[in-house]
């Protein structure tokens, strides 16, 4: 719905919900807490959310980002990302006796579960999801010898399995909602006995912020995705934009990024950003765009969100073994 009257010309539709996820907020708060409580380095793999902003100022608060355990000294602090790992990371990690805190998003943790028990029932299992991806990568890792990543809808036909009626779907968490149902139903029709996963596995986040997309591209002329390129979720808001019927969308990942190009013709901007984008940035896009004659901003909501998760289980100690030192 759309929450205000339209009173000029020009105009921006701001999409709610946008932004940080709880899977999001719990990791960066994680990184934030761990260097309160044992100051820095604080190791990180891979990045602990896909936003370069993120990662920036965590870089300046003392977090050190490492592509592999190895680049870890011996002892030291590592933060696995929301993205999640592979049991093979995790016995890295412990080999090199690194003391770690898991701030994989719990719905991740919830797919790698599931990959486990159907792996351990004899299921061959087709995850959804795009090669090279780090929760890709971590997911398969719980199964290797029962995972086969399908990519998209064209990639349907490569799929072979050992007992079409033991066979399941599961997908990457932060996919579009559209395209993961098309590479089901051709699943279905190579694999009639496919099986789904017990519960969504696109997370919620991802479907809100796709839904509010879609409840207002048709309605806009241009829409601004505040993003990183490396970003699934932010990436696939732009499509999805697209999709619904959007003259025109664009990913940046600050307000300095638009090209003033770009709003020439245009009288409505649609306005959204990733579930790994703070809110400050997308502030920032919405002044740079009042500068430029859009003051008149519209929230479209789609859904009210309330979930959060609590911190890493590891981290609470930490945080209480700090308070009783002081």
């Amino acid at each position: 719905m759309i929450d205000a009257v339209r009173t000029s010309a020009k105009r921006v539709l701001l999409a709610d919900p946008r932004g940080y996820c709880a899977g999001v907020d719990r990791a960066v708060v994680a990184v934030e807490k761990a260097l309160e409580a044992h100051g820095a380095p604080v190791y990180v793999r891979k990045q602990i959310v896909h936003n370069v902003h993120v990662v920036r100022t965590l870089e300046e608060r003392g977090a050190i980002f490492v592509e592999d355990t190895e680049e870890v000294p011996e002892g030291a602090l590592l933060v696995f990302s929301a993205h999640g790992v592979s049991p093979a990371v995790r016995q890295e990690a412990k080999d090199r006796q690194l003391r770690t805190i898991d701030a994989t998003c719990p719905l991740v943790t919830k797919v790698h579960k599931e990959a486990t028990r159907f792996a351990r029932d004899g299921y061959d299992i087709l995850l959804i999801g795009h090669r090279g991806h780090e929760e890709v990568e971590g997911t398969s890792g719980e199964a290797p010898d029962h995972i086969q990543i399908v990519d998209g809808p064209e990639d349907v036909a490569k799929a072979t399995v050992r007992d079409p009626e033991r066979v399941v779907w599961l997908s990457q968490t932060t996919l579009s909602v559209d395209e993961t149902l098309e590479t089901v139903d051709q699943l279905k029709q190579r694999f009639p006995g496919l099986s789904a996963p017990p519960s969504d596995d696109i997370c919620y986040a991802t479907q809100n912020r796709q839904q509010a997309v879609k409840q207002m591209a048709g309605d806009c002329d241009l829409v601004l995705v505040v993003g990183s390129s490396n970003s699934s979720n932010s990436v696939r808001l732009v499509e999805v934009a697209l999709d619904a019927g959007a003259r025109a969308s664009y990913l940046v990942d600050f307000a300095d990024e638009i090209d003033p190009v770009w709003l020439e013709g245009v009288a409505t901007v649609g306005l959204t950003s990733g579930a790994s984008v703070p809110e400050i940035l997308v502030q920032q896009v919405l002044a740079w765009l009042a500068d430029r004659g859009y003051a008149d901003v519209e929230r479209v909501v789609a859904a009210e969100e309330k979930v959060v998760f609590a911190l890493p289980h590891e981290l609470k100690r930490s945080i209480a073994t700090a308070a009783d030192r002081r």
